[in-house]
């Protein structure tokens, strides 16, 4: 019973902190948007990159 005492009080601050690095992650615009990351994997690149280039010489 007396390690409740530890537990709870850890509980809401583990909470509080995903909530607050939820807000963080909200307000730096990192949730703004959320498709155009998952569907680039999709999409071929045209230009080599200029590592690509700097190999071929």
């Amino acid at each position: 019973m007396g390690v409740l005492w530890i537990v709870i009080p850890l509980a809401f601050l583990f909470a509080g902190a995903a909530v607050l690095a939820f807000v963080w992650t909200v307000r730096t615009g990192q949730m703004d948007d959320l498709d155009t990351p998952a569907s680039r994997i999709l999409v071929e690149d045209d230009e080599p990159t200029t590592a690509e280039t700097d190999s071929d010489t």
